[in-house]
């Protein structure tokens, strides 16, 4: 299941929040490609290798039409893991430093792009600049086959998508809205186990999509769906886009 959110509301925006899920039966790139071949904009993501090539330019003299945001969640938790077996006192600084930025990210949520901006760039970015200068200086000191230098090398390597957030009110520090909507699905799957077939898989993702952007807009999803059903057998096709989540009144008794 490959998972696209949008939710505006950290940085105020009124537009619903809404999840989509598409299903494919492997895990190749060329799924992504497929799926955001007329999007264009900021794209927050984990570090997985098939989403390269979404950043890449579409013309050789233009810019990328996508712009890679990497996600500070997924660096923390490769320090994060060198702490749980022992003393690591490296990981715990970069963890100390990083707690820093998700504090500041906490007093501006729910701001303007504008206010949120102007906080990363007062008091953010000089962490930021710190704590690259810190890692550098880090790796020339551990071995080079450390979990400690594979780690600091993670955070190096995507350096310039992990401060796309700096630059950007719109944009989160982590992707983590996705990592919540993943959730449930890999939770869920040791109980469901198999769609059955690609066709119940992808029914699987559509039904998917209701039930948890139903979630993100306050609704229970069985009260939703139950209202679906009683109307839609006499709801004019022309107008479905009126039984999605964000524009379906359920009824107080069924919420």
């Amino acid at each position: 299941m490959w998972t696209y959110v949008r939710d505006g509301r950290p940085y105020g925006d009124t537009i619903p929040p809404a999840v989509c899920y598409f299903f494919s039966p492997d895990r190749r790139g060329l799924h992504p490609r497929q799926h955001l071949a007329t999007f264009s904009g900021v794209l927050h993501a984990d570090g997985y290798a098939g989403f390269r090539d979404l950043y890449e330019p579409h013309k050789p003299s233009g810019p990328p039409t996508i712009l890679e945001a990497a996600c500070w969640a997924h660096a923390r938790r490769k320090f994060f893991d060198l702490t749980t077996s022992g003393k690591a006192p490296i990981a715990e600084e970069a963890l100390r430093r990083i707690g820093e930025l998700y504090d500041i990210e906490k007093a501006v949520r729910g701001e303007p792009p504008d206010v949120r901006k102007a906080a990363r760039q007062h008091s953010s970015s000089p962490r930021v600049e710190a704590m690259r200068l810190w890692l550098d200086d880090n790796l020339k000191r551990v071995p080079q086959k450390s979990g400690t230098a594979e780690a600091i090398r993670y955070a190096l390597s995507r350096w310039k998508s992990l401060c796309r957030f700096l630059e950007d009110g719109t944009v989160e520090i982590d992707n983590n809205a996705a990592e919540r909507a993943i959730r449930p699905i890999a939770l869920g799957r040791k109980n469901w186990l198999f769609a059955g077939s690609d066709k119940g898989g992808e029914r699987a993702a559509a039904i998917l999509s209701l039930i948890e952007t139903a979630k993100l807009n306050g609704l229970d999803p069985e009260a939703y769906l139950r209202e679906v059903i009683t109307r839609i057998a006499d709801h004019p096709i022309n107008r479905i886009d009126e039984l999605l989540p964000w524009n379906l009144q359920v009824p107080s008794e069924l919420a």
